[in-house]
């Protein structure tokens, strides 16, 4: 696409979002043809969502690092959105649930970057980036499916549309010196009392922080650097659970932290 179809893409998305409509897929002409292209639209949707005072992209999350997810999705590599101010919480609150289309939640860790991770030559690593990482939250992720049939869209499409993110939720930090053993520390989310899910964080690529290596990796790519003070969802350790009206949600990232949200 050119720079004009890039804008008109990420316009549709942007007016969407705001609006709170589903939408059936991009028109053929500002479909983005590969993930190359959807992470342009994306970037301009995320300046137009601003402009508009939306909210202003302080992090980002990254979907399909886990094998549930990636199989609930049918797609095998990593994809990143962003997180934005205005739908960051913190420890346990209330959202509105006809502000979403289609919400559904998510089990995570999230990392806090205490140092900017300028790109060089060696690329990024697991080990790289871990010093980078200042402090470690469980977390809920808030995904809304805007589409009229998630499972009909492509890749890009979903990509272009930050991946379904719509909010988070935040336990108290845990300092990163003081985490447990990453590889294995279990995360598991409740609704209304009842276990729906665990996992552990070893099932984020071996590792969480080889998420935030791909991610420092694929944004170096397109010039692009994490900046102290962001934070970054590393990826679900179960699968998404869509929610009704009344629904009370709660994730605990043993040793981490937990997080609660209900939906009125």
């Amino acid at each position: 696409m050119n720079e004009e179809a890039i804008k008109q893409s990420a316009g549709i998305l942007a007016l969407t979002r705001v609006r709170n409509r589903k939408i059936d897929g991009l028109p053929d002409e500002f479909r983005p043809a590969d993930q190359a292209e959807a992470y342009q639209v994306q970037e301009q949707l995320h300046s137009l969502l601003n402009e508009s005072g939306f909210g202003k992209r302080v992090g980002y999350k990254i979907g399909c690092t886990t094998p549930v997810m990636q199989n609930f999705l049918g797609i095998a590599n990593p994809c990143a959105g962003g997180v934005f101010n205005t739908s960051t919480n913190y420890v346990a609150t209330t959202v509105d649930f006809a502000k979403y289309s289609h919400p559904g939640v998510e089990c995570e860790i999230a990392a806090f970057i205490g140092a900017d991770l300028v790109p060089d030559d060696r690329g990024f690593t697991r080990e790289s980036v871990a010093p980078a990482v200042k402090a470690l939250f469980g977390a809920i992720e808030i995904v809304d499916d805007r589409w009229t049939d998630y499972k009909t869209v492509d890749t890009p499409s979903l990509i272009a549309d930050d991946f379904f993110a719509s909010g988070i939720v935040l336990s108290q930090p845990t300092p990163a010196k003081d985490a447990p053993d990453l590889a294995n520390a279990v995360g598991h989310m409740t609704i209304n009392g009842q276990r729906v899910g665990q996992g552990t964080t070893g099932d984020i690529l071996g590792h969480p922080f080889e998420a935030l290596a791909w991610l420092a990796n694929s944004l170096a790519a397109r010039g692009k650097h994490l900046v102290e003070g962001e934070i970054v969802m590393l990826g679900s350790v179960v699968e998404t659970r869509w929610v009704t009206p009344g629904d009370e949600v709660a994730i605990d990232i043993e040793g981490v932290g937990g997080a609660l949200v209900k939906f009125e």
